[in-house]
């Protein structure tokens, strides 16, 4: 499975293809619709979100409620398009049109992409660069997880995320007893926490942080159940499937670390404090008594649930705006503002669900490779069983 993304911030929609999903899987508008819907809400979200109502149009792969599996491909419409025809037109502009309808970007925004790429990619207007880096895109990788959560359901794997920290708040009970409690709770909170006093002290910090026109980040869990036994490999650096997930986290908007089971917390313990023991019996086979390796040993699932932490950095665009330089004058200029968030950190939850769920929907296709979806469950079934008995 892989997919690919396309479209701008501002332009007539955001595309998501993908390739590899097995036929004969039930898929509807709806299981992707709710997943957009649940990343445009959170506590913290600015003005577009009251502009754009993200729904989805599946325009191939999908026949009847069930893929065929030919490359699915969505859709999602930007309804601000509308009022940005004129800047993110497809069509060449006459000079004279050019100096009456181009807003050229050329103060490059502080933890932007914005100088980096317009010197990469030669951009002195440097809307060429911001259209394509916005956390808009995750719309469409949140459509592509959102279809590679369906598959994991119809092999009896779920996926769950909730927040554990904003800025500087840190949830303290984070207690649930399975993962349909943790959905539950998660998406009853504003915030996506569990704890419901550090939900109200999170949500003090946004406001905070919105009345000072400023932004703060966070800290998120996603926690993946089901999982049979020797995913990914321990044969090569670039089959280990702990990395392909870390590095997908990482590429989310705005996230700079990630943590796998208890993360950096291994560095201040010993051995014994940190490893799993393996323990077995009759029903369940093989298992660990702990989980502080978050479910992975080797690059591999272990059977464990998969637990990762993502380290979302404040947003940087601000209403109290940062020191830049004008590229063509190079004079010292107050940052441009784009439309932005005061805290994504909730959404972000939801956008690293959708990541990691696709990476593990990738990895099972690959091992349990099947052109049809009830293959692929007897196949992984066949594994669970021989796993247990083992």
């Amino acid at each position: 499975m892989r997919y690919l993304t396309a479209g701008e911030s501002h332009g007539p929609q955001q595309t998501t293809i993908i390739e590899g999903v097995p036929a004969h899987m039930e898929l509807l508008k709806e299981d992707i619709n709710r997943e957009l819907k649940r990343r445009q809400g959170g506590y913290g979200r600015g003005r577009r979100m009251q502009i754009e109502k993200d729904l989805v149009e599946i325009v191939s792969g999908v026949r009847h409620g069930k893929t065929t599996g030919a490359p699915i491909a969505l859709v999602v419409k930007n309804d601000d398009f509308k009022s940005w025809t004129d800047v993110m037109g497809v069509e060449p502009l006459s000079e004279e049109e050019e100096q009456q309808v181009r807003r050229k970007v050329t103060h490059p925004r502080p933890g932007h992409a914005d100088l980096n790429g317009g010197i990469k990619y030669g951009h002195r207007d440097m809307r060429n660069v911001l259209e394509r880096s916005s956390a808009r895109e995750t719309t469409a990788r949140v459509c592509a997880g959102a279809v590679a959560k369906k598959l994991l359901k119809t092999l009896g794997i779920e996926v769950a995320g909730h927040v554990l920290e904003i800025g500087g708040v840190k949830a303290k009970d984070i207690s649930y007893k399975d993962i349909y409690e943790l959905q539950e709770k998660s998406e009853a909170s504003p915030v996506r926490c569990l704890d419901k006093e550090a939900e109200r002290k999170m949500m003090e910090a946004i406001d905070q942080a919105k009345k000072e026109g400023d932004s703060i980040g966070g800290v998120v869990q996603t926690v993946v159940t089901g999982m049979p036994v020797g995913v990914g490999s321990h044969v090569h650096y670039d089959r280990k499937l702990d990395s392909k997930i870390a590095g997908a986290v990482v590429s989310i908007n705005a996230f700079k670390g990630v943590e796998i089971g208890i993360g950096f917390e291994a560095a201040r313990r010993p051995g014994s404090e940190v490893h799993d023991e393996i323990l077995w019996d009759e029903e369940k086979g093989y298992y660990r008594r702990t989980n502080n390796l978050g479910g992975f040993e080797g690059g591999m699932t272990n059977g464990m649930p998969l637990v990762i932490q993502g380290v979302m950095k404040p947003i940087p665009t601000l209403y109290k705006p940062l020191q830049s330089v004008d590229i063509d004058t190079k004079e010292p200029f107050q940052a441009s503002i784009e439309r932005s968030d005061s805290c994504a950190v909730p959404a972000a939850s939801v956008v690293m669900e959708n990541v990691i769920a696709f990476e593990v929907a990738k990895a099972l296709v690959e091992m349990f490779h099947a052109d049809r979806i009830d293959a692929l469950k007897e196949s992984i079934e066949n594994h669970r069983t021989w796993a247990r008995e083992f």
